[in-house]
């Protein structure tokens, strides 16, 4: 299979001399193609893109605006791809505020992403110390292995799929208010027989937040499938996550930004997360925001959830809708067509083929 490297022109030579050469040197052996004209861009189906994009010292790469106008402009050019990302910066900042962005457009313009699909090389590089001393190699060599093991896991073939797909739903609000949960309310009727949901609500302190063990005592305890805090976490979500095929988040914007109980589940999914990978697991979100800022809270799933738990981000995986008074939600304007869309996309991702879905990526 042929990878396609998407690689907007770096503004100045020098600012894409590393990238070009990371590039060179991870993807030795794999056949690839590689576009740097993004007005060029043709419309793309079922391709595997590795997007490398050289940010300048300022965090500015002037190609890179023309590839987020297209896919702003054109939501189906990506339609069935998958996709991971290197983001190589010439300063400490901006790679992963850039790259959360460039994945939510890449995303509602119907591109998938595999789990952890983000490598990216600070000006520093200091970010790949730990990894240098684990591979036994310097920062460069880290970055390269890091990029080479990126691009492996985007080429590697499907996963088989069940035919009874598990989901888990993870709220903080209550159905008599809440758009966020009535839009749930109707996805949920929508998925029919083939989806086993099960809902786990984290109000009223039912989830403390990470206070920060030590590695080695998050690591010890997660080991053990337990966690020094305990309680519902335990108890409960991390055993449903364990029996998931994916999580559907349900996020009403609260001051642009996720709310504090489902801040608090990711935060506490770390010692989870330090004795297994979720490259198998779909995140979804329903997202509402009361005036604006839906896409800051669907970049923050992005960035959490996938980026960092990695968890796969199957194509327009969040519903962000625009409504405050109780209610207002289901009344939007082409609200059923957009709810169907979004259940069938749950199924599709989940499903068998024969159960009406679509092959997922091994991620």
């Amino acid at each position: 299979m042929e990878l396609l490297v998407i690689a907007p022109r770096p503004d100045a030579a020098e600012d894409g001399a590393r990238l070009a050469a990371v590039l060179d040197a991870a993807l030795h052996g794999i056949p690839y193609r590689m576009l740097t004209d993004m007005t060029a861009l043709p419309a793309l189906r079922g391709r595997r893109l590795l997007f490398a994009l050289a940010l300048g010292r300022w965090g500015v790469n002037t190609a890179y605006t023309q590839l987020l106008l297209r896919l702003r402009r054109e939501p189906t050019l990506l339609e069935r791809c998958t996709a991971a990302l290197v983001v190589d910066g010439a300063g400490e900042f901006y790679t992963k505020s850039t790259a959360a962005e460039l994945a939510l457009a890449a995303n509602l313009a119907g591109c998938a992403f595999i789990g952890r699909p983000l490598v990216e090389g600070t000006g520093s590089l200091c970010n790949f110390r730990v990894q240098a001393k684990l591979l036994h190699t310097d920062l460069d060599g880290a970055y390269r292995d890091n990029v080479r093991e990126l691009a492996e896991r985007l080429l590697a073939p499907p996963l088989p799929m069940p035919q009874q797909a598990k989901l888990l739903a993870l709220h903080a609000s209550s159905y008599h208010t809440s758009n966020t949960m009535q839009l749930w309310a109707q996805v949920k009727r929508r998925l029919g027989g083939g989806c086993d949901v099960t809902e786990i609500g984290l109000r009223n302190g039912a989830v403390s937040d990470c206070a920060g063990c030590p590695y080695t005592a998050c690591l010890h305890f997660g080991e053990k499938d337990r966690c020094f805090y305990g309680g519902l976490m335990q108890d409960e979500v991390w055993p449903a996550v364990r029996r998931c095929d994916a999580v559907v988040l349900l996020c009403p914007n609260y001051n642009d930004a996720l709310s504090a109980n489902l801040t608090a589940f990711i935060n506490r999914l770390t010692g989870l997360f330090r004795q297994t990978r979720f490259y198998d697991k779909a995140v979804f979100a329903i997202v509402v925001s009361g005036y604006s800022g839906g896409d800051t809270v669907a970049r923050q799933v992005i960035s959490a959830m996938n980026m960092n738990k990695s968890f796969r981000l199957p194509a327009r995986f969040a519903l962000i809708e625009t409504a405050n008074d109780p209610g207002e939600a289901l009344t939007l304007p082409g609200m059923e067509q957009r709810l169907d869309a979004f259940a069938r996309r749950i199924r599709d991702t989940l499903l068998a083929p024969d159960a009406g879905g679509a092959p997922r990526s091994r991620e």
